[in-house]
């Protein structure tokens, strides 16, 4: 059976188009930020929990991004996340961002994070709840 799939959906802002009136490509970087901040929200505390109160911080090390349909000011982006692959200290997230005004694919984008501790600012054993959290959404053939 398919893991699920964590959906999120996101406007548009003026201030994110250039002068073509499409979004600009480094922008999706942090649209898959917010979406893994979503992703997270199941935890304690959600994300802001980890990273603040615990001091666990999971930083990207590899990304990776396909663009095939621009987004424009007044659309937005319905970005669907999954685990791609779950190591013991580093996890891989796929974004697929579709452009909800007609679902047409505007851009993939993958992202390798490494579980770490923020005070040491040194990679560490992922937390179970993380671990839990990752494996409940992995759909690694897709």
């Amino acid at each position: 059976s398919k893991a699920s799939v964590i959906l999120y959906e996101r406007p548009i802002k003026f201030e994110e188009v250039d002068a073509a009136n499409i979004v600009f490509f480094a922008r999706f970087l942090g649209y898959a930020h917010e979406a893994m901040e979503h992703f997270f929200s199941v935890l304690e505390g959600g994300y802001a929990g980890l990273i603040v109160a615990r001091r666990i911080g999971l930083p990207a090390v590899h990304v990776e991004m396909k663009f095939s349909a621009p987004v424009r000011y007044g659309d937005a982006l319905r970005i669907e996340t999954t685990a791609a692959r779950v190591g013991s200290r580093s996890a891989t997230l796929r974004y697929r961002m579709i452009r909800a005004s007609d679902g047409a694919l505007s851009a993939e984008v993958t992202h390798t994070v490494v579980t770490t501790d923020l005070v040491a600012l040194r990679s560490c054993a992922m937390p179970d709840d993380v671990r839990a959290t990752f494996l409940a959404h992995l759909q690694p053939d897709s």
